[in-house]
């Protein structure tokens, strides 16, 4: 429960943003959902921070060294701080190009380009958040990031609706809200693990082989999620060539589907820490019984999302607005998202399960097929759907359907046949362990 609570209040800020801006028009929302796909594939790709560092931690934590097990982490926000500010930089030079090209409409993109720039002063401080919650799990310990991210939830909301409503400051208000909230929520994770490593007597300075093992590790998952954030960028990209309201429905649309994702990724990330010690000590029986509980419970909780999400497909959008055209559409997107919520839910236990293998490798080179598949689909949508005209509910069940269907679809072909070839995957980590075994330990 800790690391499930600790998941969903991180996305939690969106939803937020995306509720209450959405009540000050459609176009407003549109461009929330312009800033924030850009926003969170720049900080997406940095999501090995969180996945790299849990099982390095887990790792030393598993083989009886808890002080290189909290080196290990503060490598970890070393490298997530540098990061963070070459993210910061690089997104302003980009922003106005970005959201440009994926909004058509000069109204939205403006909207997006006013929230990307404020929320951009804020990566940094995600970016460590990331950090520290990798190495906070990978020392067995979910309960803190979960209080921490519940506490910066509450936070994210006082503020939205003080800059939305009480001061009137437009969508740059909904960010700036947001960046005060994760920056208070990093220095106090921050604290707590320096707090911890001065009583292990673990370095507080950056070591330079730590932190570029950190990296390494995460190199493979970087190419991986960039993989997956283009061909997400597709999806948005064709929403927005059907108009400002499909763009606007899409928003809503992925949304909800993140926020119920991350209610699989929390089955996965909870495991990450066990088959991390698990690894340590050698254990392959218990890493696949893991395994193959987490896939059972996904599918499971798969299947009652989307029939909690069909029943409410009438309501639901207007929690995220009051636009009549809008709310229309919305509906049949919802039971679009609600059809594809059990295989949403066997692809992110399986992507995450193997991420707790480090078997990073895999994922980056199966991430690339999506690329390939996502390309036709895309050219089939502009030459053919884009000039008929289709309705509005149609338009966005087609742009989903580049998400929801052709990549998620991908995805769920490529891990199943992974992790159903016996031990191989379980073995390539071991293998990992066993390289690592000389590495830096912190002593």
């Amino acid at each position: 429960m800790p690391s499930l609570v600790a998941l969903v209040a991180e996305p939690l800020f969106l939803t937020v943003d995306a509720a209450l801006v959405g009540h000050l028009g459609a176009v407003p929302l549109a461009g929330l959902g312009v800033a924030s796909t850009v926003l969170q594939t720049f900080i997406g790709l940095m999501i090995f921070l969180a996945y790299a560092t849990t099982p390095l931690v887990a790792l030393e934590l598993g083989r009886g060294r808890p002080r290189a097990a909290l080196a290990a982490g503060v490598d970890g926000l070393w490298l997530a701080a540098g990061i963070g500010v070459v993210v910061a930089a690089v997104g302003w030079l980009v922003a106005r190009p970005l959201v440009g090209w994926l909004a058509s409409d000069p109204t939205v993109a403006a909207q997006a380009d006013a929230y990307l720039r404020v929320s951009l002063v804020g990566a940094p401080a995600m970016l460590v958040v990331l950090a520290a919650t990798g190495a906070l799990r990978g020392l067995q310990d979910t309960r803190l990031p979960m209080l921490v991210m519940v506490a910066g939830f509450g936070v994210n909301i006082a503020l939205n609706a003080l800059f939305l409503y009480g001061l009137h400051t437009g969508i740059a208000g909904s960010a700036l809200g947001t960046v005060i909230a994760q920056t208070a929520m990093a220095a106090v994770l921050v604290a707590v693990l320096v707090t911890r490593a001065r009583r292990a007597g673990a370095p507080l300075r950056p070591r330079l082989a730590g932190v570029g093992r950190a990296a390494r590790d995460g190199g493979w998952l970087f190419l991986r999620t960039l993989a997956l954030r283009v061909g997400l960028l597709a999806s948005v990209w064709l929403a927005g060539r059907f108009g400002a309201v499909e763009l606007a429905g899409y928003q809503v649309l992925f949304t909800l589907f993140t926020m119920v994702g991350m209610l699989f990724d929390a089955l996965a990330v909870a495991a990450q820490a066990l088959i991390g010690r698990d690894l340590g000590r050698g254990d392959v029986a218990h890493v696949q019984a893991v395994r193959r509980r987490l896939e059972r419970i996904g599918v499971v909780i798969g299947v009652l999302a989307g029939v909690a999400l069909a029943a409410g497909a009438p309501w639901l959008g207007r929690v995220f607005t009051s636009d009549p055209v809008l709310l229309q559409e919305l509906p049949a997107g919802l039971l679009a998202v609600a059809a594809g919520m059990p295989l949403a839910g066997f692809v992110f236990v399986l992507d995450g399960v193997l991420m707790g293998v480090r078997d990073s490798r895999y994922l980056a080179m199966a991430s690339l097929l999506n690329l390939v598949t996502i390309a036709p689909w895309s050219w089939l949508v502009v030459a053919v759907a884009v000039p008929a005209g289709p309705p509005a509910w149609a338009a966005l069940v087609i742009a989903w359907a580049g998400f929801g269907l052709v990549i998620m679809g991908t995805r769920g072909l490529t891990l199943g046949l992974r992790v159903r070839r016996g031990d191989a995957w379980v073995a390539h980590a071991l293998d990992g362990v066993a390289s690592d075994a000389a590495g830096p330990s912190g002593r």
